[in-house]
């Protein structure tokens, strides 16, 4: 196969310590992340995910994304030759920084793409202080 052609990227799943009780596959997301003075962006891609089926939660300085799949109905009278979508949920796990204002982050779902903003605190700016006579 050479460069120019497409390559299937395979779904990362979770490795989890104990046994599942449910028969359901736990997928790592793909992330991009980007940073600016004033804000972390973090880009999860949850393909097939709606709103209704997504958590987001802060716990312990731990920011973490959750994610499930709806199992795709039949239509009527169609005999499925070929599936390839897999179902399963989604989880990814990152450590907040300090500087992040945690009661400020804000998440938003669009085309199977999750966007968490992480808003920096402002740096304490220089300032002089004045001096007085006591």
């Amino acid at each position: 196969m050479s460069d120019t052609e497409l390559k299937v990227k395979e779904r990362k799943e979770v490795q989890h310590v104990g046994e599942p009780t449910k028969p359901v596959r736990n997928y790592v997301p793909a992330v991009d992340i980007y940073e600016t003075e004033e804000a972390v962006t973090v880009i999860a891609e949850m393909p097939g995910v709606c709103k209704d089926c997504i958590e987001v939660g802060l716990d312990g300085g731990v920011l973490t994304i959750k994610g499930w799949q709806k199992e795709v109905e039949e239509k009527g009278g169609e005999t499925v030759l070929l599936s390839e979508f897999e179902i399963g949920n989604f989880l990814r796990r990152f450590e907040v920084s300090e500087t992040i204002i945690q009661d400020k982050i804000e998440a938003r779902v669009s085309d199977g793409m999750l966007t968490i903003l992480l808003p920096k605190i402002e740096p304490a700016k220089p300032r002089k202080i004045e001096v007085k006579t006591a």
